[in-house]
């Protein structure tokens, strides 16, 4: 004679979500907040640049410094104080270089060629309605591993959020 055999309750199955929130995977949480960048520049080419570099660092930053464009061996501080540009990048993270237009094309070339050998990132971004900074764009492009062209400056802020500086 068989035994009846009663009917299995299907073991319910555990959405993602709760599997990562178990104490088994916990083991693999990354605990430690991320770090902001060490150092990071602002790097304004050119005027209407040196506009939104004065609002951007009117924010918040970890460790940003902000400057202008003056040749292609020195920027100033956005106070006015020269600054040589080997020194400004020395110990730098990243460099984020702003333009409006193509006026800052030996600048952008200088600080790509340092970033380049120094293994600095560089990002580029090129702020206006259509392509006024075509010299700056192909001054950067062989440099920047990011190169944003954006008519909305708010872009600018996005990236300096998401560079963590």
């Amino acid at each position: 004679m068989t035994t009846p055999t009663m009917p299995t309750t299907p073991t319910p199955q555990l959405s993602e979500s709760a599997r990562a929130a178990s104490a088994s995977e916990s083991r693999h949480r990354i605990d430690v907040p991320i770090r902001p960048a060490r150092a990071a520049r602002v790097v304004a080419l050119d005027e209407r640049a040196a506009a939104v570099a004065r609002r951007l660092a009117g924010r918040r930053w970890a460790h940003a410094r902000f400057y202008t464009g003056d040749g292609d061996a020195r920027l100033r501080e956005l106070d006015g104080a020269a600054a040589p540009l080997e020194e400004v990048l020395t110990g730098t993270d990243v460099v984020v270089v702003l333009a409006t237009e193509d006026g800052g094309r030996a600048a952008a070339a200088a600080i790509g060629r340092i970033c380049g050998r120094r293994g600095i990132t560089t990002a580029g971004v090129v702020l206006g309605d259509g392509f006024e900074a075509d010299d700056a764009v192909a001054a950067l492009r062989p440099y920047a591993r990011v190169l944003l062209l954006s008519a909305d400056e708010g872009d600018a802020f996005e990236l300096l959020t998401a560079l963590r500086v």
